[in-house]
């Protein structure tokens, strides 16, 4: 599938590849309308469209407009008198090979959070096998509600799979996060799934991922607000590649997922020690945590009480762990960091790459709406040891992980000095 720096460019698949069948559900949101052009890419690369239309939806979109572009009926009802209305919610997304909701409002995905079934969609998402693509559309403190991210926590813990939302104008006319992202982001993340690569069958992946708790007393701690999404991320997209993922996590919103054993740890002392217990074994090693660069010199046995006046901290600095591991690192490994930034990113990054004897390091912008711990969208860029630097721009982080594997197993194969084994 070819790609360029602003997303998928609309390629045919090579007519080798077996078809497709996809479910395309649409919900109530103004975005719905581009769901035409969703489907239109999709029955490009040659996909099966099965069109579902929730009754909200069907104010934005017609169905003769998606019937036209799909060739397949569309489904309005539960019950349709032109179909089996005993089977036709359970055959049809039996026989699916993805089920994308695009766009996803808040309330398909709080019926797919807690198992609700009132119309044909919402039950396809229970009965379906397949992988689950939301795209997220919704007001900003719709989205950013606790309630929602709950949602979103959960469906991610469960395995499904997001793309965006991205940041900009809302139909709302406000500003911030929750337009869905551009029709070919979500084809692209879509083929994704439905074409999986399994490059990196046979390779052992190591990574780090949260934060760091540094503990101040007993019910005390500094640390930072790293998310964990991105490791998440990073570690799906190496199981879905075929590899065995060991994560070493700290404390985390997002777990690591299915099919990854993972080693959970609260301090950077613990991480290091976790990491160079691993680091030999592991083809690749990538250091994607927000590792505490201090921690207190002489935590308290007991909690601190009280005073009526101040309390003085005595930090120390913690071990750089990355840059203490690959100074082991052997032919053939690929070491990669992350680089965190909010100015001079792409001097810092340089200058860690360098510093710390790594092969790949992503330079990401921390501290905007769009591109922060917690957001599911990235300003990233990957600059290799040679000094190229692949410019990504604003991406959902599961995109970032794809590209960033993608580089990864062409240094792999120049390592090794031949093709790791594909498909």
């Amino acid at each position: 599938m070819a790609r360029s720096g602003t997303g998928w460019t609309g390629k045919t698949k090579m007519s080798t590849m077996s078809a497709k069948h996809a479910i395309l559900g649409v919900t109530g949101s103004i975005a719905a309308y581009k769901a035409c052009e969703i489907a239109s890419l999709l029955v490009k690369q040659g996909v099966k469209v099965t069109p579902v239309l929730t009754k909200s939806a069907a104010e934005f979109v017609g169905a003769a407009s998606l019937e036209a572009i799909t060739g397949s009926r569309v489904i309005k009802e539960m019950f349709d008198s032109s179909t089996n209305a005993n089977i036709d919610h359970v055959s049809v997304p039996l026989s699916a090979d993805i089920l994308i909701v695009a766009p996803a409002t808040a309330n398909i995905l709080g019926k797919a959070a807690h198992g609700i079934a009132d119309d044909w969609l919402s039950t396809a998402l229970l009965v379906t096998r397949a992988p689950i693509l939301f795209a997220p559309a919704m007001n900003t403190n719709m989205y950013e509600h606790p309630a929602v991210q709950e949602n979103l926590r959960t469906l991610h813990e469960r395995g499904c799979h997001f793309v965006g939302p991205d940041s900009g104008v809302l139909a709302c006319k406000t500003v911030g996060i929750g337009r869905m992202m551009e029709p070919p982001y979500i084809v692209e993340a879509a083929m994704a799934l439905l074409y999986p690569k399994h490059d990196l069958a046979g390779t052992k992946v190591l990574l780090t991922t949260g934060g760091n708790h540094e503990p101040i007393d007993p019910v005390r701690f500094i640390g930072n607000r790293s998310s964990g999404k991105m490791g998440h991320a990073i570690a799906q997209e190496a199981l879905n590649r075929g590899a065995e993922v060991t994560v070493i996590t700290g404390p985390a919103e997002v777990q690591p997922p299915e099919g990854a054993t993972f080693v959970r740890v609260q301090t950077a002392l613990e991480m290091g020690d976790a990491l160079l217990e691993r680091f030999d074994a592991a083809d690749i090693v990538i250091a994607a945590a927000a590792v505490a660069d201090y921690r207190v010199d002489d935590p308290a046995t007991e909690k601190h009480k009280r005073n009526g006046g101040s309390m003085t901290l005595r930090l120390v600095e913690n071990p750089d762990l990355i840059a203490e591991a690959a100074l082991r690192k052997r032919q053939g490994q690929v070491v990669v960091g992350f680089a965190a930034e909010t100015s001079d990113v792409e001097r810092n990054a340089r200058a860690k790459l360098a510093k710390k004897n790594l092969d790949l390091v992503v330079a990401n912008v921390v501290g905007t709406a769009d591109s922060d711990f917690g957001t599911d969208t990235v300003r990233a860029s990957i600059i290799d040891a040679t000094g190229a630097r692949d410019e990504l721009a604003l991406m959902s982080k599961a995109t970032l992980a794809e590209r960033l594997f993608d580089h990864i197993v062409a240094m792999l194969d120049k390592k090794r000095g031949s093709p790791i084994a594909s498909p």
